[in-house]
Parts: structure tokens; C-alpha cells; sequence
């Protein structure tokens, strides 16, 4: 039996004894819910939210936690909702779900998956051709609260049940301001929208767009109902084959490194830039200078999911950008304004080679390192930091190290050869 094999029954054999019995009526979930009430359209993302969690505070596999929730989701949505659903006073209102019983009732179905893959030892989902090597750092730093999120999901495939011989990989970092629940709700639901698209396929450009104006309707009905005020940019990545597909709303970026070297990806949208300050001008908006740039004198964004009361100034469109890898990439990183106002893209090269150096090649740490040296460098707002390694950054380390030495003489027999 291979490591991952023995890792995968060795998880599926704790939860069984952790689990023995469902969960009854009153029992107690596991963990809390992000949510009271739900609609229809959220079932999924907070469904998928709860079991990855559940499943990651257990040292589940990653490609197995994926499979697994995907499966369990897949048999919630064969059942009756019904039971769970909260009456209404009226047509007019909307359909809601109440969370924690049907979320009970989907930890039951996570369950039975569990016990139904116990019995029969699967063998380890196939994860990707390409190997991933993730590293992510976050800190509240001088800010009273901390209201970034970020998403790392290598095994987008297993989660949405995708088998097309693309393989994918989904991460996202979310700034929130005015409170954490735009990003929150954007790091739950996005790549749960994009995932289920329709032109995810054929179109992910396309896919990827709307899964933000989509994510920004949902969103608009929960803060509706829930009376909150608060919004998030947002950046996003997708890797399918070869080619890396970015999203972004507001002032979050990511920066791709080939070869030591950056390459521009996209350029952030905040208010001052020319076009977006005329967009908002020609919708009968303005930008006015209080300590920086504002939209209609408060948000300092120009595009974010949430921020309603400044819709349609503050836009929920994203832009996207699309580059072909060739083999020859280092890293993709992703991070929040907190980071890039106090460190320029072109200094991140060396840093990461230095955070390298510092761990001795392995790429865990240095998202932290990175993250460090923004504090450092002044940044007193929330800082998130997320790498994407596309090569290993051991042999990246070796790569950049300066030679020891005289290379040594070449073998004569094998040259003649």
C-alpha cells in the first residue's frame, strides 16, 4: 500500500470511530455553520465550507477531503430540502433554509460517504500533472480587526467532480473593509459559483467574470437581510492546463515570476487610475483627495464586491488576464494592498530567493518571510501573502545560488562519446 493510500484509510478509519453513530435532531454539529439562515443558491458553498473545514481539522488528505465533500454534496442535492425549509409571510419573500439542522442533516450524508469508502478502500484520487507547492501568511499587523481571507484549493477538480483531463487549481485572496463578511461570503461561495458554471469550460474568462457579479448579487441578498455594510476586493487565480487565468476587483494583485524575472499580469483599479475615475465620473460620481483618493468621498476602492450603498461607483466587474505557461514559471503570488503599498513588484523576486535561502528550499515559510519584510517596510494594514510554487523551490534555490567554486572538468570519455 502506497503513503497516500495508507494516509487515506488510516483518516477513513479514525472518522468512522470518531463517528459511529449519525447525528440525531438535537445533537450538537461538529462545528458552527458560517450562517443562520441560508438560501438555495448558498446550500452548496456553505455545505462545501463546513465540510472542508470539518475535514481539515481531522488532517484529512487534501484530495481526499475534496473528493469526499464533493461526494457527500452531491447526495444533499438528490434529497427533499423541503423539511428545512422557514415559512414565509408572503410570495414576495425570499426562500430560506435554516442552516444548522440542514447542515446536520448534511454531516449525516458526509458520513455515510465516509463509511461507504471505509468498506471498500478506494485508491487516492489522481491529483494534478503539475505539481503545487502552496505557502500563505496572514496578519491582522496594527489593524484593530482582521478582515482578509484567502482560498487555496490545488484540488479544484475533486471538489466539483471534474474529470475533462484539465487539471485545475483555484486560489483567491479577499480584503475586506468595513467588516469581514463580503470577504468571507467571497471566500466561501466564488469558486463554488465558477466551479458550477456553465462556460467553466468552454469560456473561463467568461466563467470567471460572472462568478463575481454573481457572487456580488448573492451577496447583496444576504446583506439585505442581515442589514450588513461592509465589502472586499479580490484577486483571483485559476490554473487550468497550461494557462493561468486571473480575476480582480479593486486593489488585491497577482504578480507571475518566469525565470527569476516578474511578468505583468494586471494593473489594480483604484479610483485615481484614469479610466476608472472617468467611469465613475461619467456615472455622475466623483473622486475626492482625503488622505488618498475616494469614491464620492468614502470608499478607497473603485471596484469590490459589497459596498452597496455606492453601487453602481464602487463596480462588481471584474477584469480578467490570461497567460500560456511554457515550463520556464516560478511562482504565482497573490497578496492584498497591505502588501504591495509597502513592497514593489520588482523587489519580490529577490525576496522570495532570500526567504529560500533562509529555509533551506523549502517553500513553506516564505510567504512569511515576505510578509515580515512588508511590516518592516512600514505596512501597518491587514497583510496576506499567498505563493504558488510551479516549480520546486528547492531546485529554485539551487538555481540561484552562485557557483562554489571552479566547475570541474568535463569526463573526456564522455564527451567523445
Amino acid at each position: 500500500m502506497g503513503a497516500e493510500a495508507a494516509d487515506a484509510r488510516r483518516f477513513l478509519d479514525e472518522f468512522v470511530k470518531e463517528f459511529p453513530e449519525p447525528l440525531g435532531p438535537d445533537d450538537p454539529l461538529p462545528l458552527s455553520p458560517l450562517s443562520g439562515r441560508v438560501s438555495p443558491d448558498e446550500v452548496r458553498g456553505e455545505s462545501l465550507d463546513l465540510a472542508l473545514r470539518l475535514l481539515a481539522a481531522r488532517n484529512a488528505p487534501p484530495l481526499l477531503s475534496s473528493a469526499l465533500s464533493h461526494a457527500a454534496l452531491v447526495e444533499l442535492l438528490k434529497s427533499d430540502l423541503t423539511p428545512y425549509h422557514l415559512p414565509t409571510d408572503s410570495e414576495q419573500d425570499s426562500l430560506l433554509l435554516l442552516s444548522e439542522p440542514l447542515q446536520r442533516f448534511f454531516f449525516n450524508k458526509l458520513r455515510e460517504v465516509v463509511f461507504t469508502w471505509a468498506k471498500r478502500s478506494p485508491a487516492p484520487p489522481a491529483g494534478p500533472a503539475r505539481p503545487l507547492w502552496t505557502s500563505v501568511h496572514a496578519i491582522r499587523n496594527a489593524r484593530r480587526k482582521m478582515e482578509d481571507r484567502h482560498v487555496t484549493l490545488p484540488e479544484f477538480n475533486q471538489l466539483f467532480g471534474l474529470q475533462d483531463g484539465v487539471h485545475r487549481g483555484y486560489f483567491a485572496v479577499f480584503d475586506g473593509h468595513g467588516g469581514v463578511d463580503a470577504a468571507t461570503y467571497a471566500a466561501t461561495h466564488l469558486h463554488v459559483v465558477l466551479g458550477y458554471h456553465d462556460d467553466l469550460k468552454s469560456d473561463l474568462a467568461s466563467a470567471l467574470k460572472r462568478a463575481f457579479t454573481r457572487t456580488d448579487d448573492m451577496f447583496r441578498e444576504k446583506a439585505k437581510r442581515e442589514r450588513l455594510r461592509s465589502g472586499s476586493t479580490g484577486v483571483a487565480v485559476m490554473l487550468a492546463g497550461d494557462w493561468l487565468h486571473v480575476a480582480w476587483l479593486g486593489d488585491s494583485q497577482v504578480m507571475l515570476v518566469r525565470q527569476g524575472e516578474p511578468v505583468t499580469l494586471m494593473e489594480p483599479h483604484k479610483p485615481e487610475r484614469e479610466d476608472e475615475k472617468r467611469r465613475i465620473e461619467d456615472l455622475g460620481g466623483c473622486i475626492a483627495f482625503m488622505g488618498c483618493w475616494r469614491v464620492n468621498g468614502t470608499y478607497a476602492v473603485s471596484r469590490a464586491i459589497g459596498d452597496f450603498d455606492q453601487k453602481p461607483y464602487i463596480s462588481s466587474e471584474a477584469d480578467c488576464a490570461a497567460e500560456r505557461l511554457t515550463g520556464g514559471e516560478d511562482y504565482v503570488l497573490l497578496a492584498c494592498d497591505g502588501f504591495f503599498d509597502a513592497v514593489r513588484l520588482a523587489e519580490v523576486p529577490g525576496l522570495v530567493q532570500a526567504g529560500l535561502r533562509e529555509s533551506g528550499g523549502r517553500g513553506g515559510p516564505v510567504a512569511q518571510h515576505l510578509v515580515g519584510h512588508a511590516k518592516s517596510a512600514g505596512s501597518s494594514d491587514n497583510i496576506t501573502v499567498l505563493l504558488v510554487f510551479l516549480r520546486d523551490p528547492a531546485l529554485l534555490l539551487q538555481e540561484a545560488a552562485p557557483p562554489q567554486g571552479p566547475a570541474p572538468a568535463p569526463d573526456q570519455s564522455t564527451a567523445e562519446q
